[in-house]
Order: C-alpha cells, then sequence, then structure tokens
C-alpha cells in the first residue's frame, strides 16, 4: 500500500521536530501529527522487525569476529537498525541501492549471502558480490561517491524509461563532501529519480554533528537544490518506511528526487579501531541506547497482537542461523588469484594494463616454479 499523500511533497523547509508515527514508548503518535502519513501495514512492520533482529544478530556476530582479529576492520550500524532497513524495505527489487561502507545490514536485507558481504573486510575482493544480481552497488568507502553514481544511473534508467528508482545511503558527515552537493544538484537540476537517505548518526569519526555545520538540520539543504526534504525520526522504523515509500512512488513517477534526514546514533565506535570515549561521554550513548529501534518496534507490535513469544522464538532461530551461517562461510580458507584484478574493469583492455597483467603473470609463475 503506498503511502504517498494525495498532493505533490512540498518543498519548503520541513519541520524541526522529527516526524514520528510510533513514539519512543512504542505507542502510536497521534494521527494530527503524522503529517498525513499512515503507519503501515502490521504484515509490513513485521517482516522490517524480523529483518531488523536478523541483522542486529548478524552484526554483533561480525563485530565479535572483528574483535577476534578474523576481519581487518568492521564499522558497525547497530542503533542505525530502523533508518537502513526501513529504507531498504520500502524499495522494490529493482530499484538500486548505493550503500556506505557502514550499511552491511541494509546489503544483507536486500539478499546478499553474508560471505560475500564480507569479502571486502576481510580484504579479499574490492566488492563480492555481482551488483546486477542484487540491485546493489559495491559498498562506497570513499565519502560522498556513491552519491554520485546514484545520480547517474537514476538518469541514465530516466532516459531509457527504465521505470526505477535509485536510493543512496550518506552519512552526516559525507555531506560535507563536494561530491554530496554535486550529486543533491544534478539530481535537482535533471530531475533524476533518486532518494538520498542521510542517516545522521550525530558523528562524523570523532566530529560532532555540531561542529559540521550550523544549519538547523541536514534536511534544510534540500530547499536549496529544488528538492523535498525530510526530517524523520530514524529510529521509528515505521516513519522511515512511510517516508521512503513515498519518495520511491515519487521518483518513479518521474516527480524528481527526495532529501531524507534520518535522525538517529552511531552507539558503537567508528570502527574497531575507534575509541569513542576520547570524544563523546558514556552518558550519552546510554541515553541513546534507551531509543533503541528494535525494542521500540517490538512494543508496538506486540500491544497490537502481531508478536508473540512463538513468532519471536522462530525470529530469534533465524538470526542464529544466519549469523552461523556466517561463521562458517569465514572459516573457510578463500581460494584467490591474484590475476582477477584485471577482469570486470575494462571491456577492452588499455595496452598499460595489458603489460602489467603479464608482469604480475610472469612473476607469479617464477614463484610458482620456485616453490616446486
Amino acid at each position: 500500500m503506498s503511502t504517498i499523500l494525495a498532493t505533490p511533497l512540498p518543498i519548503e523547509l520541513p519541520d524541526v521536530e522529527p516526524l514520528r508515527l510510533i513514539g519512543d514508548t512504542g505507542k502510536a503518535v497521534p494521527a494530527k501529527q503524522r503529517h498525513g502519513f499512515e503507519i503501515p501495514e502490521l504484515a509490513t512492520l513485521l517482516g522490517i522487525y524480523r529483518s531488523m533482529v536478523v541483522a542486529r544478530r548478524w552484526d554483533t556476530q561480525v563485530t565479535a569476529l572483528t574483535r577476534q582479529g578474523r576481519l581487518s576492520t568492521y564499522p558497525s550500524a547497530r542503533g542505525q537498525e530502523a533508518s537502513e532497513i526501513g529504507t531498504v524495505s520500502a524499495m522494490s527489487p529493482s530499484d538500486w541501492l548505493f550503500p556506505t561502507y557502514r550499511d552491511s545490514i541494509a546489503v544483507l536485507t536486500r539478499g546478499v549471502p553474508t560471505a560475500e558481504i564480507l569479502t571486502g573486510f576481510r580484504g579479499d575482493w574490492h566488492c563480492g558480490w555481482n551488483p546486477h544480481e542484487h540491485a546493489t552497488a559495491p559498498q562506497a568507502t570513499p565519502l560522498a561517491t556513491q552519491v554520485l553514481h546514484a545520480v547517474g544511473f537514476a538518469t541514465a534508467a530516466k532516459l531509457k524509461n527504465d521505470p526505477i528508482a535509485t536510493v543512496a545511503f550518506i552519512g552526516d558527515g559525507a555531506t560535507s563532501e563536494g561530491d554530496a552537493h554535486e550529486g543533491f544538484n544534478f539530481a535537482g537540476v535533471w530531475q533524476a529519480p533518486t532518494v538520498f537517505v542521510i542517516q545522521n548518526n550525530q558523528f562524523a569519526i570523532s566530529v560532532p554533528y555540531s561542529k559540521q555545520t550550523r544549519a538547523r538540520m541536514l534536511a534544510d539543504r534540500a530547499i536549496g537544490y529544488g528538492i523535498p526534504g525530510f526530517h524523520v525520526d530514524g529510529n521509528d522504523a515505521a516513519a522511515v518506511y512511510a517516508v521512503v515509500t513515498a519518495a520511491l512512488d515519487r521518483a518513479r513517477r518521474g516527480d524528481g528526487p527526495t532529501i531524507i534526514e534520518c535522525l538517529t546514533y552511531r552507539v558503537e565506535p567508528h570502527t574497531n579501531s575507534d575509541d569513542p570515549s576520547r570524544y563523546r561521554d558514556a552518558s550519552e550513548v546510554e541515553k541513546w541506547r534507551a531509543k533503541d529501534p528494535i525494542e521500540r518496534l517490538e512494543r508496538y507490535l506486540v500491544s497490537e497482537g502481531a508478536l508473540n513469544q512463538s513468532v519471536r522464538d522462530e525470529i530469534s532461530e533465524a538470526a542464529e542461523a544466519t549469523a552461523k551461517a556466517m561463521r562458517e562461510a569465514l572459516n573457510q580458507e578463500p581460494k584467490l588469484d591474484p590475476m582477477e584484478l584485471f577482469e570486470n574493469v575494462y571491456v577492452t583492455k588499455r595496452a598499460s594494463l595489458q603489460a602489467q597483467q603479464a608482469a604480475l603473470q610472469t612473476e607469479l609463475d617464477l614463484d610458482g616454479d620456485s616453490k616446486k
């Protein structure tokens, strides 16, 4: 069911108070405070809850393996499940996702096998999956580059009359990059069918939001590009799903892009090499832990009779199975071929690349002969 309003989305400054459909305590927000959006159906919310629980367990397991030295690094998304999975759940299979390095749980929810997600963090591949198979681009580590990729891809689809939309995740710190400005501006000018989801987790590594901008909120920037902007409670999966659904409907209709700021919080360190105690107080983290997005949605589903203990047990078993599959996948020694570096780069290899390929092959042959 579409949650888009009957009238076009307004291009105006959004409210300072983020849009909520379900409050912190798990109770539905009064209809007059929902700005025309409806709470998604219980079946939809139960599916989102299931994906969030599975993703939380998977993320926790990956973090543990990183601390054991099984992965080189991993940026956890704990506490941001509503923003990521609420967004991905609103997408159709043909819509394309352009994620960042912190969006592994979104990639997981798109159906990418766990082992393929983690190959990059283990250093095996730059991207471990076929992007076309899952309509999911490689996770971008350089800040904001995926914004331009999403706009370019969406514009090409529009020119081909392909009725899809693209979604680009972007962090609050990345909005300070020139690539973000260029992507927002190009999308506005070309009316690209792109939805920009800014996950404002309030820290760009160690730099707090207050030192990044004097703007009231990041969603305020939308009006400068002639794009509708929304300020959403990023810990309310129902609100995220509803607003992203509306924005995607708008994009596929040909009405252009939308910027959505999801206000949330990065509970874990930036990566396993980060010490967040150097730049934030533990009391602040605990305040946000009390706003846990999974617990909020769980309370609502229980109050509505859509979640009981047997369903919880089934979801918990599925989460454990996902974590187990990931552990087993990482126990397997990867079979790496250095020559694969030269594949899937150019349709016709340049002469310099062919020379590098030949040089590496010669080196590998000599190394193989020396071990005989």
